[in-house]
Order: structure tokens, then C-alpha cells, then sequence
């Protein structure tokens, strides 16, 4: 398929409403993601050059710069997401014993599985950098940094539910610790995202 970046807005959804197995819930989950980081980026836009936020500058050029590196790389996942399942759903296809089967799955079975790990990972950096962003944006662009936290928690949750439903993918020993840090990130974007919105909702933020 088409990078995801590549797609029209109306494009990837007809892609996606598709009876086709990829993209799925995975590339959504990056595709928010990259929302997330858009959204973002156009809070710091807000606040870049605010006389009120001048001593803040550097850190907010540095924000937009890494607000600009994280949508790119979700929306990279959210391909390679596609990518992989698509991949794996056409191997499958093929007898157990085909050469090309009994090469290319384990491969294709890892990235199937690490694509949504990697995402997760992409989620909590975003929002680490949203929640460093509160106390120095524009106090009136502070509802669209809370929305983009929301969509940083959903963009983890969703990436989770793609990696929970390909746990049979890797053996026993690793799904603990697959489980064991997938919770634990849930709870720290769960935690940021309660953060943010709570100190974009008290309006005490400059």
C-alpha cells in the first residue's frame, strides 16, 4: 500500500473502511499519533515569538523541531504497521511448508509485532514533550494541547490492542515482559495525559 502520508484525509479512510486486513487499528494508532504531534505543533506555532513567553524561545523551537520529528516518525509506523500485517496476511496464504513462507514469516511476524511496541514507545515520548510544553505555550492554545494529549493516550491504548492480539507471535519468556512494560506504559500515558490536562484546565500556565 501507499504510505499513509501520501493518502488523501478521504483517501485513507476509504482505505481503512475497506474489506482489505491492512491498514487496521494498527496504522490508525500512528496516524492519531501524528495528529497528536500536529496539534502540538500548532500550540507552539502559537506561542513561538510571544513576547509574554520570550525567555521560553529555545525550548520552543527545540519542541517544534521534535513535534516535527515525532508525527514523521508515527506516521512511519503507521506504514510499517500496514506494511507488516499486510505482508504476513499474504505469507499465510501460502502452504506451511512454501519456501518463501518458511523464509520471510519469522521476520514479518516480528514486525508485525514490534510496529505497535514502537508506536506505544513513539506515544509516551510525545507525550513527555506535550506535558513539558504546558507551562510555556500560550495559556489560550491550552484546550488543543490537551486534546493532543488525549489523542497521545489513545494513540498508546490502540497501539496495545494490536500488540495483545499478536502476543502468540513471540514465545513465552518475552510475552511477560511485552505484557509487564505495555502495562506500565499504559499507566504513565494515562498519568501524563491526567497532568496535562489538568494544568491546561487551571489556567494558572503563562
Amino acid at each position: 500500500m501507499s504510505p499513509i502520508e501520501t493518502l488523501t484525509f478521504a483517501e485513507l479512510l476509504d482505505e481503512l473502511a475497506a474489506k482489505t486486513p491492512a491498514p487496521g487499528g494498527g496504522a490508525v494508532a500512528g496516524a492519531v499519533g501524528a495528529l497528536a504531534g500536529a496539534l502540538g505543533g500548532m500550540v507552539v506555532a502559537y506561542s513561538v515569538g510571544k513576547a509574554s513567553l520570550s525567555e521560553h524561545q529555545d525550548e520552543l523551537e527545540s519542541g517544534a523541531n521534535r513535534l516535527r520529528a515525532a508525527r514523521g516518525l508515527l506516521l512511519a509506523l503507521a506504514h510499517e504497521d500496514a506494511r507488516a500485517y499486510g505482508l504476513l496476511t499474504e505469507l499465510r496464504r501460502l502452504a506451511e511448508d512454501d519456501p518463501r513462507r518458511v523464509s520471510e514469516e519469522a521476520g514479518v511476524e516480528a514486525a508485525v509485532l514490534g510496529a505497535p511496541r514502537a508506536t506505544m514507545a513513539a506515544a509516551i515520548d510525545l507525550l513527555r514533550l506535550l506535558e513539558s510544553l504546558v507551562p510555556i505555550t500560550n495559556k489560550f492554545l491550552h484546550s488543543d494541547l490537551a486534546v493532543a494529549a488525549v489523542l497521545g493516550e489513545a494513540t498508546a491504548r490502540s497501539a496495545w490492542w494490536n500488540v495483545r492480539v499478536n502476543l502468540s507471535m513471540a514465545d513465552e519468556g518475552a510475552r511477560k515482559t511485552i505484557v509487564r512494560e505495555g502495562l506500565a506504559s499504559l499507566e504513565d500515558a494515562r498519568a501524563r495525559r491526567e497532568r496535562i490536562e489538568r494544568a491546561c484546565s487551571d489556567g494558572s500556565s503563562a
